[in-house]
């Protein structure tokens, strides 16, 4: 899980070097060289449906980075002022992103992954642009109580990010995870989820190379996520890349592959 995090750093710094990025991650090339996956990354499969699905994975990493830096604006925009980033890998949102007066952004993540990002970011001598907390804990033992030790308050609303993680959890272990932010989510609370879509496991994973992130997926997204979530008490929208892509103007030129289901990409609003 550490190496592909630094896997998507690699992606988020090569979209920051075109001249029409969605987006500007200035710590993503420290993240990605730091890592040792880049300029030198060990050798991938080089057949054409590998690459064609390395694309495809990394196209996907900068359309959901811009979806969830939107509903980020959006949360803040609307008032809340907490934000917790689950399994948070070299997420730089903290110091790249323009944040109101008096938020507060927890980072949850393994030990591991937080020693190695805060030597990058010393080196980079990165200043954070609201109140940065991290919290060393691992997202299968009582984080909500490590959380709140670090500060959090769930009697106040919070926006929830977890991009790229629930694919890689068990479905039992989605469900308890969806719970315990419920738990600690005040009305008003957000959430921004991405969901691996159905097949999603059937095409990537079945020729993917050992210890590959595409090797870890277990859990696809449920048939009716919207549905899924009204049943949390949250109040849903879901949509695919395919939409979302299309909206800032990196359409996909390949047509759908037979009927496109509710998408991946799933912004919520606790009611």
């Amino acid at each position: 899980m550490w190496a592909t995090a630094v896997g998507v750093a690699r992606v988020r710094a090569l979209e920051s070097e075109r001249e029409n990025a969605l987006f500007r991650d200035p710590l993503a090339q420290a993240f990605a060289t730091a890592g040792g996956l880049w300029p030198s990354s060990p050798p991938l499969p080089d057949d054409e449906a590998a690459r064609r699905r390395r694309l495809a994975v990394a196209f996907s990493i900068v359309i959901r980075t811009k979806f969830l830096d939107d509903l980020l604006q959006q949360a803040s925009a609307s008032g809340v002022r907490q934000v917790v980033l689950l399994g948070a890998g070299m997420d730089s949102r903290a110091f790249r992103m323009d944040w109101p007066e008096g938020t507060r952004l927890f980072e949850v993540d393994t030990a591991a992954p937080l020693d190695f990002k805060a030597s990058v970011l010393r080196q980079e001598r990165a200043v954070a642009r609201c109140e940065r907390i991290t919290v060393a804990v691992d997202l299968r033992e009582d984080w909500p109580g490590a959380l709140a030790a670090a500060g959090h308050d769930p009697a106040v609303p919070t926006v929830w990010i977890a991009e790229g993680l629930l694919i890689y959890l068990p479905e039992e272990a989605v469900e308890l995870l969806l719970a315990r932010i419920s738990a600690q989510s005040a009305a008003g609370s957000w959430m921004g989820l991405t969901l691996g879509s159905r097949g999603v496991i059937e095409r990537f994973s079945a020729d993917a190379v050992p210890g590959s992130a595409a090797s870890m997926w277990v859990s696809e997204m449920p048939d009716d996520p919207v549905g899924w979530l009204a049943g949390h008490g949250w109040e849903a929208d879901s949509h695919t890349l395919r939409e979302r892509a299309a909206a800032y103007g990196r359409p996909i030129s390949t047509p759908p592959q037979g009927e496109e289901r509710p998408g991946g990409l799933v912004s919520a609003v606790r009611r």
